[in-house]
């Protein structure tokens, strides 16, 4: 059974304004001229339940609890150690400006084999990312509030943590609601996974949490705003200091409304998802006023291709979004790490290569997006 029938919902998904259940979380596309893709031509939509099992057969040995990365200058956590949100930037304990930029996982679920100390190693080295993105789908097939295994999937975010401490890395916790919607829907689900979580990396200073990935179809800020409201306290027990991010309306593009009426906790930032393929100046625009007026935004997830996960890559507008988020230090994670067979992986379908990947093994993509990184700096 496809993920199209055994998941969708909210109202068949606002007519199917969304991209790939199981790609990137599409977004909504009412201010762009652009068509929504059909559930028959989203190959993301129709994941299947075998891709899903014979991914889980590749899960990586479970990895030791994670530990606090060295200080030491030479990685990027190292450098700037714990971070906060100072005048609607990203800063460390010294006033500096900080700006995270790297990959989201696809799910992790579906693509475990990725979770390993080698490919962030990889990432990290000769991609020049300081920063990785672990996405844990909940309501779609496999997922933590579906029909997925809770421990696996809880270890294998255990193992991320751990990796990327290790080498020095920021690292982000994405509970990656999509076809739930509305994050109410499972938010005691959320509560109970995030109280775990921050207890497990009560002693990580490089980790990041994100409480709802893509709220969607018709999902209000207020009601993401409550949800919020309930979660954010139970991290801050064990991380008080923590940064965490909180997705927007329509699959995370309406960042006006949390500006609008922001969250009064300190160290929270405003996700903005964009699909250069299918978003352009309209959201741009918007994102360039928020930013202006100090709004926290950190960009976790984005693609270059359309908001389906999939069709040609649009590089020109990719690099006006940058441009954009490099002008304002707006961090920033791609979409995704992953083999699937599609135009948002960074890697052919047939590859399977899990570290130290040479051209053979990029799509289109994966060699734009890794020479991107390489020419930021190292920070």
């Amino acid at each position: 059974m496809s993920i199209f029938r055994k998941t969708l919902s909210c109202a068949v998904l606002a007519a199917l304004g969304t991209c790939a259940l199981a790609g990137c979380g599409r977004q909504d596309t009412s201010n762009e001229a652009t068509t929504s893709a059909s559930p028959e031509a989203s190959p993301a939509i129709t994941e299947t339940v075998n891709e899903s099992t014979a991914a889980s057969e590749q899960t990586p040995t479970p990895g030791t609890q994670s530990t606090q990365p060295a200080d030491v200058t030479s990685t990027p956590f190292g450098q700037h150690g714990a971070l906060h949100v100072e005048n609607g930037k990203l800063t460390d304990a010294d006033g500096n400006t900080v700006q995270l930029y790297g990959m989201s996982t696809h799910g992790i679920a579906w693509f475990p084999q990725y979770i390993n100390y080698d490919s962030f190693r990889t990432l990290r080295d000769d991609w020049n990312t300081n920063c990785i993105r672990l996405a844990m789908y909940t309501a779609e097939y496999g997922g933590y509030c579906a029909d997925g295994d809770k421990e696996q999937l809880k270890q294998l975010v255990r193992d991320g943590v751990s990796y990327a401490t290790e080498l020095g890395m920021y690292v982000i916790v994405d509970w990656h609601i999509l076809s739930d919607c509305d994050p109410n829907q499972n938010k005691d689900e959320a509560i109970a996974f995030f109280r775990e979580m921050s207890e497990a990396f009560a002693d990580n200073d490089n980790v990041l949490y994100e409480i709802c990935n893509e709220p969607n179809s018709g999902t209000s800020w207020d009601s993401i705003k409550s949800y919020a409201e309930e979660v954010i306290p139970v991290i801050r027990e064990q991380k008080p200091d923590a940064v965490i991010l909180v997705g927007t309306p329509t699959w995370s593009q309406e960042i006006d409304k949390a500006a609008a009426s922001p969250l009064t906790f300190d160290n929270v930032m405003y996700t903005l998802h964009f699909y250069a393929g299918t978003h352009k100046d309209d959201l741009r625009n918007r994102l360039e006023t928020c930013a202006q007026n100090n709004l926290p935004v950190f960009v976790s997830e984005f693609g270059m291709c359309d908001a389906s996960g999939n069709g040609a890559n649009d590089f020109d507008s990719t690099t006006k979004w940058l441009d954009l988020l490099n002008k304002y230090q707006i961090s920033f994670c791609c979409w995704n790490l992953a083999n699937k067979d599609e135009s948002s992986s960074v890697f052919k379908a047939a590859s399977t290569t899990l570290s130290d990947w040479t051209d053979e093994d990029f799509n289109e993509s994966g060699r734009w997006i890794r020479e991107y990184f390489r020419s930021m700096p190292r920070n």
